[in-house]
């Protein structure tokens, strides 16, 4: 038991943890020169002026892009000399780390307008201030986007700058026309945001078509769009939604609780950064930040790979910015005091990431008029596999085959799990094509994804067209396993050299991050008529090389095993798959299960036996039924008592009037006390006198005149607690039978 003992607590014992590897050089975020503007006017309530700021500096701190700047004003209606439509409240702010601290205290001064300050909603004034702060000292080739949030539609009866009051709706109108246009000539787009009963929805519609239409990347996502939400408390999701696709950004809504409370969040393995963007509705909230594994993260500086940078924690919306962050699920632990947990936390992630793709050609040597398969593979940016369609959403893949001796051929790729492809929605884009006849030398395959927050990437393979049966074959069977960090994967390599002279193989991992798998060996020599297979291991690397990506449902790593035969100039023989799926090593549970469940039957089987020989070391020593017998110096029966259980297995009594009617009472703390003994009979314990043995067939001095002797007594006696305890009663043996 003790060496069992020692060798579970060496198990318990905690591992050494190996440093986790530096994290990969930052990628670059693109940046967006952008531009808010607040409807504030009558209106408006002060609940909705709230919204509307919150909403503007969820996106600002939202932004991932140091490099990016925002404006931010109010704007309403000029309607007599002394007043203006539009209401600065944030000149252009670069969204660096300083930035970031002091866009939401400049948010903050925006403020509703009382009903003499201008009840109109001049949307011209509003696109003219926005194109104007977009391209006044910026950079031309960063994306230019007005935000325009309101709860009405164009107003501008009020307003003297228009005219005669008969024909101000009509300049109005033209203005808003003549601004449009100035807006896409300065290549502004316009995303409108109305709010509640008042917006007309084709006028908000006219503004997103009449600026500029390209969007970030050319897919129908990107192109600006109006959207017309229910009320108020909308307006912070919606604007962050269209925020995310003017911005080439991903957006994920979470959910919404009253402190205290814990709320989740996912990151998408595709996540190069991202923030966490909390409204909190009332700044005494405080906000903590666990990663996937659990551990509270820093609000700024290094942790475990990735880096951290919070803005806004003093106001009522803040955000945590995240580069290179743990993908998986996040958890925002929201606490406030009393008096402040009426309102509702609100969680989401902004974030942007790299996509990347490996592409295949089989066979990489075709001949003229063969049909090739051609595969798409997603990755992570390290090579990881991407199996989740919603992390790829609104992706478009395109395909092209060209070569000398042809025109380019487009390859319909697709993940729909018919014709070629295997399975649908495995992040696996497979097509056909069949080389052309006239196809003569270098071919070259190339596929190229794009998808709204994800950079664009694209992967070719280069091949060459066989001009007939090649001298050397191999084929490998994909190969696709679970395992182990450090362990390896083994497959088979089947070769043949119908040459006469040898040919050396070269074998390599590609489309991976380099480390992360390996094979052996390297090179093979496959000698002039040889036919056979060869044993290829695939190694994977220790688990300090994953660091903490390497969670409880493990990685799949999606490489390429490529053999060339460098003989015949480099030639692909074997683009093959590659498939494994790393999970960690098992914990103590998982791999000595089965000696922790025999350690507690052990233990159980332990316990009871111990209980038994307690129950049974007591029974043997239990007092309770022994007949105590109380005789004259004759020998003459006095006085009869039945024992009962007595405490701690002695019953204690004393003789009352010794002289005149003598007889045996129980009695705590008695002078006298008897117990059995395992050997037969009784045990007999004086005060201050010591043990005497009191046998089944004899008797004890008590007094001068009066002795102990024992009577007949039951077979067995019951159990402790079983309220048959006639201890105090001076029953006879013959009745304790009763």
């Amino acid at each position: 038991m003790l060496g069992g003992a020692a060798v579970v607590v060496s198990l318990l014992a905690p591992a050494g943890h190996d440093p986790v590897p530096a994290a990969q050089a930052g990628p670059a975020f693109p940046s967006v020169n952008y531009a808010v503007a607040v409807d504030v006017s009558a209106s408006l309530t002060p609940a909705d002026v709230k919204a509307e700021k919150a909403a503007a500096a969820r996106i600002a701190l939202g932004d991932v892009s140091a490099s990016s700047h925002v404006t931010v004003f109010g704007f309403a209606a000029a309607e007599s000399g002394d007043q203006r439509a539009v209401d600065p409240v944030c000149p252009r702010t670069a969204l660096d780390a300083a930035g970031r601290k002091t866009i939401g205290a400049c948010v903050d001064k925006l403020r509703g307008r009382g009903e003499d300050e201008g009840t109109g909603t001049d949307f011209p004034s509003a696109i003219r201030q926005g194109v104007h702060d977009l391209t006044t000292g910026t950079d031309p080739s960063e994306p230019r986007v007005l935000f325009l949030l309101t709860d009405g539609r164009m107003d501008v009866t009020g307003s003297p700058q228009y005219g005669d009051p008969a024909h101000r709706e009509a300049e109005g109108e033209r203005q808003l026309e003549r601004e449009l246009a100035n807006a896409a000539a300065h290549n502004v787009q316009i995303w409108p945001l109305g709010f509640g009963s008042d917006p007309d929805e084709e006028q908000l519609g006219r503004m997103a078509a009449g600026g500029y239409q390209k969007g970030c990347v050319a897919l129908d996502s990107a192109r600006p769009r109006a959207q017309k939400v229910d009320g108020a408390k909308d307006v912070g999701t919606a604007l962050e939604k269209i925020f995310a696709a003017a911005h080439c950004m991903r957006h994920e809504e979470g959910p919404s609780e009253r402190p205290p409370a814990t709320l989740e969040i996912g990151i998408s393995p595709l996540a190069t950064v991202g923030s966490i963007v909390v409204d909190k509705g009332d700044p005494e909230v405080r906000i903590s930040y666990y990663d996937p594994n659990g551990h509270e993260v820093p609000t700024s500086g290094t942790f475990r790979g990735s880096r951290f940078e919070l803005a806004g924690a003093t106001g009522t919306v803040e955000a945590l910015k995240i580069v290179d962050p743990l993908p998986g699920t996040w958890k925002v632990k929201a606490e406030a005091p009393e008096g402040h947990r009426s309102l509702p936390v609100a969680v989401s992630v902004l974030w942007q990431g790299e996509l990347r793709g490996a592409i295949t050609m089989d066979p990489p040597s075709p001949q003229a008029g063969e049909k090739v398969t051609v595969t798409m593979r997603l990755q992570t940016r390290e090579g990881y596999e991407i199996k989740d369609p919603r992390d790829y959403a609104g992706l478009r893949v395109r395909g092209e085959l060209t070569g000398d001796g042809f025109r380019p051929l487009a390859l319909d790729l697709s993940d729909d799990g018919e014709g070629a492809d295997p399975e649908a929605s495995d992040g696996s884009f497979t097509g056909t094509v069949r080389i052309p006849r006239s196809a003569d030398g270098a071919l070259k395959v190339s596929g190229t994804l794009t998808a709204s927050g994800l950079s664009a990437d694209t992967r070719s393979e280069g091949g060459r067209v066989a001009p007939g049966e090649l001298p050397v074959a191999a084929a490998l069977e994909p190969l696709a396993a679970d395992t182990r960090p450090g362990a390896a994967v083994t497959g088979l390599l089947a070769v043949r050299n119908t040459s006469g002279t040898p040919h050396t193989l070269r074998l390599s991992v590609a489309d991976l991050r380099p480390g992360l798998l390996s094979v052996d060996p390297a090179e093979i020599e496959v000698k002039p008529g040889e036919s056979g297979t060869r044993k290829v291991t695939v190694e994977v690397a220790p688990a300090a090389v994953f660091g903490d990506r390497l969670g409880e449902d493990g990685l799949r790593l999606a490489g390429t095993l490529t053999v060339t035969d460098t003989t015949d100039g480099g030639r692909a023989l074997v683009r093959s798959p590659l498939s494994v799926r790393v999970t960690p090593e098992p914990g103590i549970w998982d791999r000595y299960w089965w000696a922790f469940v025999a350690a507690a039957v052990l233990l159980a089987l332990l316990a009871a036996a111990a209980v038994a020989w307690t129950r049974q070391h007591r029974a043997r020593r239990d007092p309770y039924g022994l007949v105590l017998c109380l005789l004259s110096e004759e020998g003459d029966v006095l006085n009869e008592h039945t024992a009962g259980h007595g405490h701690k297995q002695w019953y204690e009594f004393a003789v009352v009037e010794p002289h005149r009617s003598p007889r045996i009472e129980r009695r705590a703390n008695g002078p006298y006390a008897v117990q059995r003994s395992p050997e037969g009979g009784a045990v007999l314990r004086r005060r201050g006198g010591g043990r005497t043995p009191l046998p089944a067939r004899g008797q004890v001095a008590l007094t001068d005149t009066l002795s102990l002797a024992l009577g007949r007594q039951p077979s067995a006696p019951p159990p402790p607690g079983s309220g048959a305890d006639a201890g105090d009663g001076g029953t006879s043996a013959y009745q304790s039978y009763l």
